[in-house]
């Protein structure tokens, strides 16, 4: 499981606190205000900033002070991290090794995860040569290599059509089931959240408050989640 233990993150006049625990598995949705604290949120996870106080931990090891390439996670954003002058094949293999250097078992493993996603054959294209789509299931793609047991999504289908949007929600459901993947995504677009997680994590008011079942909190708003959906 993973747990914000008394976590307190602080930059300037921002102020936000988390106390909860997220069971192994667990798909959880990350809404609230804009500025409330929800990527920021992520990147204390990720380690990408420190909190102020208060603990991470995951299945009782604290990983707080862990380096961002050591914690049990991978992270994807609406850029979908691809390097632009890299082809896919290498893009995946920086996966599995941050050098990009790769066996015959490796590009196995590469092509299973582009066929995985519906990307069979393209390994040799660079992201300029994909859609949109096609950009975000490489993003996926890489995260099925790596393997880890947590995923953070910050908002990587947003740029997506609605049709497209749904079908990556409904891939990252299915890979995640397949997985025991622990997801926590951060959304704007509380359809978003109702498709892909069981339960949400309100941000409002400098708390992450515990995660709740996604349909009654958004059917049942309390007022600054209302205020925020324009409800």
């Amino acid at each position: 499981m993973l747990t914000l233990d008394k976590l307190l993150i602080e930059q300037g006049d921002f102020r936000l606190e988390a106390d909860f625990t997220i069971p192994a598995g667990a798909r959880v949705a990350l809404i609230g205000p804009s500025g409330a604290g929800k990527s920021t949120l992520l990147s204390v996870l990720a380690g990408f900033l420190g909190p102020t106080q208060g603990r991470v931990l995951w299945c009782g090891e604290d990983i707080t002070e862990a380096p961002p390439g050591e914690r049990p996670l991978s992270i994807l954003f609406q850029d979908q991290n691809l390097f632009p002058h890299l082809r896919l094949e290498t893009n995946l293999a920086l996966g599995l090794n941050p050098k990009g250097k790769i066996d015959a078992t490796d590009r196995a493993r590469i092509e299973t995860a582009l066929a995985r996603v519906s990307l069979e054959g393209m390994e040799k294209r660079k992201p300029g040569a994909l859609s949109g789509g096609q950009q975000s299931r490489a993003g996926l793609a890489r995260t099925l290599l790596r393997g880890r047991p947590i995923l953070l999504l910050d908002e990587p289908f947003a740029a997506l059509g609605p049709a497209l949007k749904s079908e990556m929600l409904a891939l990252v459901a299915e890979i995640a089931r397949e997985q025991g993947t622990t997801v926590l995504m951060v959304s704007h677009d509380p359809e978003d959240a109702r498709a892909l997680c069981p339960q949400t994590v309100l941000v409002a008011e400098g708390r992450a408050h515990a995660p709740q079942a996604t349909g009654p909190l958004l059917d049942d708003p309390p007022p600054v989640l209302r205020d925020y959906l324009g409800e």
